[in-house]
């Protein structure tokens, strides 16, 4: 049994599907409030519901009952996030440290946690939290493997990080000019699925990116030659993304404006090694684009 922590986010949704696609046994744990039509649609995939809670540790032994392997991908951050409640420090750090506690107390074999890129250095909640959790399931004694993915296609090239093609307006971090090795979302769940089964995944920490790294600039180049139309670029100086964590006193915008930071500086990731480990031909941002104007056209 294969349980899936955050299945209804859009990781863990697409975790969920490559699974059950491959008629592997899955277990999802949601919570209560969760929404009604995500888990009727991973219930249509024959994947068995388990009500639970990140932050109520008296709700694991029910949904460990029979796990081997866990996959990781929930997060407060940036759909859940409620401060005081439901962020950073009590969803991405105690309760992640909690269950992988659980787990190996439950006998369960395989731990697969998604943090993301070792690139991202700033000090931060978010990144701390993630290292925290990085440590730990290292040193807890199950076998593990962590993910650490860039900056996800799905994400940072949407209008909700003003990267917006709909509108002909990006707002890029920093000049635009270091390079990114972007990565498609459905590419990270692929690699947490064959991570479940790939002797190359055990105990390591697996550095993700996609096919090849290009600044934010070519990105945008990529966009206007796939849509046919000139964007607008602006640009936010490195310096007030820095202002702006060092200023923030709320976790989720010092992690968001950190995470931006990152971005201005690059975020380069040599895949050549780990396509071949792992099989994978990866989804280029030129790819990226065009499926976005298929799927506006149609």
């Amino acid at each position: 049994m294969i349980l899936v922590i955050g299945a209804t986010g859009f990781l863990g949704g697409e975790v969920c599907n490559i699974l059950a696609t491959e008629g592997n046994a899955v277990r999802a744990m949601v919570r209560s409030t969760s929404d009604k039509l995500k888990t009727a649609r991973l219930e249509q995939k024959d994947i068995e519901l388990c009500v639970g809670d990140l932050r109520d540790p008296s709700s694991f032994p029910s949904a460990l009952k029979g796990v081997e392997t866990i996959i990781a991908t929930a997060s407060a951050m940036p759909f859940s996030y409620v401060a005081g409640e439901n962020n950073v420090e009590t969803v991405d750090q105690q309760s992640l440290i909690k269950l992988i506690d659980s787990a190996h107390r439950s006998g369960v074999k395989h731990f697969i946690y998604t943090s993301f890129s070792g690139n991202i250095d700033e000090s931060f909640p978010l990144r701390n939290a993630k290292r925290a959790v990085e440590q730990h399931l290292i040193y807890c004694g199950m076998e593990y493997t962590i993910l650490r993915p860039g900056y996800f296609m799905e994400a940072w090239m949407s209008s909700m990080v003003g990267f917006d093609i709909e509108n002909g307006k990006v707002q890029l971090c920093g000049d635009g000019m270091n390079p990114v090795s972007y990565i498609s979302l459905k590419d990270v769940a692929a690699f947490a699925v064959k991570s479940v089964e790939n002797l190359h995944a055990r105990n390591r920490t697996l550095e993700l990116g996609g096919p090849s790294a290009i600044s934010q600039l070519d990105a945008v180049k990529i966009f206007e030659e796939v849509t046919g139309q000139h964007i607008e670029v602006s640009i936010v100086p490195s310096d007030a993304l820095r202002s702006n964590m060092n200023q923030a006193t709320d976790p989720m915008e010092q992690s968001f404006a950190g995470l931006m930071l990152c971005l201005s500086k690059g975020d380069p990731i040599d895949m050549s090694q780990m396509t071949d480990m792992f099989g994978m031909n990866l989804t280029s941002v030129r790819n990226f684009a065009s499926g976005i104007l298929k799927s506006a056209i149609h």
